[in-house]
């Protein structure tokens, strides 16, 4: 009895001295790889543990990239609650008379993440069966809830088309994307281009040539440009396609956010019959004006889960500015955000000394929090009553999201909710990890070294996602 006392005792001191080293395993792929530890942060607790099981710089500042929506969203669930929705609202300006309005129609947004195509179609199937047909003036935009904190869409790494890097906005329809497809027509001899939405306000300039041979080539031989204008109205493919290619399709950006509502909304509106005289312009909904319609955006439980399976930019730096707009009023703006953060985490008895908030998305080269200040999130989420929403958000290994073909098909599948991040020369991971003997443990890998987006940064976080696994 003594041996086996004795022997849980040097295992207890084992571990204890281990815990601000590399388990073996994972050590081993560090070396092979020549990373210098002191480029990256690692922290493994037990969910309810008194102590990390494994620490590795863990108080050090490093960029999270996306992982970092993993503070957003608990912050967003926290101070505004599972069931929290933002409205859009049409305010009538001038007279309705027999479907006709003598005036302008006003839509005013206040940050709704979601408001999709689909939902905007249904918002004015409401329009229509409250008695307006047609519109004999202009669509006001009212994007005032947000503060106009523009930056060009190419800052961060040049590619101002990627959907990823459109700037929020508090009217944002269908994130401002357009999904092109690319369809091969080889009697015609050409490649034809079909966009959904199509905004009226778009055009399409099709330079693709069809080329006979194998599909192959970056993007299937598809370049994508803009003629150069600050409206982004035009947008030009070139290239050759290869005519064994399949149909092909791609995601980017168009116009600026009111310019896209406004033509998403008439192309909407005059397919299903209603009727639009006027142009577009920005305004603000009058003191006098005449609420008719509001539609709300799904809960935030629905949206978090956007946000965290999927890494949607501009969804996280909607609840960012949300924060900001609830704690301190509107305009919403990104300081406010950063205020409300370090406010509601205080309120919860958390400091993060070394946080520093760029835009709640983590689209950013100077967004730096620690590995332990990111595993306190996590484990407060545990005691949370909104910590099976919050969970559930995050994606499970090898079923959906960004995690959906890591650890497919083995033992690891569906055991992990995790969120991902990365930028170049970033690769960060942050969640849950239910091991094979029940316990659960968070675990948040933070990676900022060259090419840690690659190979080695990829075998490391494995290695450890395994040996916790095992524990």
């Amino acid at each position: 009895m003594m041996r086996i006392v004795m022997l849980w005792l040097c295992m207890a001191l084992v571990a204890q001295v281990n815990a601000n080293q590399l388990p073996a395993k994972v050590a081993s792929v560090v070396t092979a790889f020549k990373v210098p530890l002191n480029s990256f942060s690692v922290l493994v607790q037990e969910v309810g543990g008194a102590k990390p099981l494994v620490s590795v710089n863990a108080a050090a500042p490093r960029n999270p990239a996306s992982t970092i929506k993993v503070l957003t969203t608990w912050l967003a669930l926290e101070q505004l609650g599972p069931a929290w929705t933002w409205p859009t609202e049409a305010y009538l300006r001038g007279e309705l008379e027999s479907g006709t309005l003598s005036g302008d129609l006003i839509l005013k947004g206040y940050g709704d993440p979601y408001l999709i195509q689909e939902r905007l179609w249904a918002f004015q199937r409401d329009l229509k069966n409250r008695g307006l047909r047609q519109i004999d003036g202009n669509l006001i935009i009212d994007n005032s809830y947000f503060l106009d904190e523009y930056v060009d869409p190419a800052k961060f790494d040049g590619r101002g088309l990627r959907v990823y890097n459109v700037n929020p906005s508090a009217l944002l329809v269908n994130f401002q994307a357009i999904r092109f497809q690319f369809v091969p027509d080889p009697t015609a001899g050409r490649v034809d281009v079909i966009a959904d939405p199509l905004p009226s306000n778009v055009q399409i300039d099709n330079r693709l040539k069809l080329r006979q041979g194998r599909c192959g080539g970056y993007q299937n031989g598809v370049a994508v440009s803009t003629d150069g204008s600050e409206s982004r109205d035009k947008i030009i493919f070139s290239g050759n396609y290869g005519a064994n290619c399949d149909d092909f399709s791609l995601m980017r950006s168009a116009l600026s956010a009111p310019a896209y509502a406004y033509g998403v909304f008439r192309s909407l509106w005059e397919e299903s019959g209603g009727k639009l005289s006027g142009d577009w312009r920005l305004g603000v909904v009058a003191d006098d004006a005449e609420l008719f319609a509001t539609v709300e955006s799904p809960p935030l439980s629905d949206v978090i889960e956007y946000v965290n399976k999927f890494s949607n930019n501009v969804m996280a730096r909607h609840l960012f500015l949300t924060l900001g707009a609830e704690q301190f009023g509107a305009p919403a703006s990104r300081e406010k955000g950063r205020s409300a953060a370090q406010a509601i985490l205080q309120s919860k008895g958390l400091y993060f000394p070394e946080l520093s908030l760029d835009n709640g998305a983590g689209l950013s080269r100077d967004t730096r929090i620690s590995a332990a200040s990111l595993a306190q999130v996590l484990l407060a989420a545990t005691a949370s009553p909104w910590e099976a929403e919050f969970v559930s958000s995050l994606s499970l290994t090898g079923l959906d999201g960004t995690m959906r073909k890591k650890f497919r098909n083995g033992e690891l599948t569906g055991r992990m909710h995790l969120k991902s991040g990365r930028l170049r020369d970033v690769f960060a991971v942050a969640g849950y990890v239910h091991a094979r003997s029940g316990k659960d443990f968070v675990v948040v890998v933070l990676q900022n070294y060259p090419d840690a987006d690659r190979g080695p940064g990829e075998a490391i976080q494995n290695a450890l996602f395994r040996w916790v696994y095992e524990q």
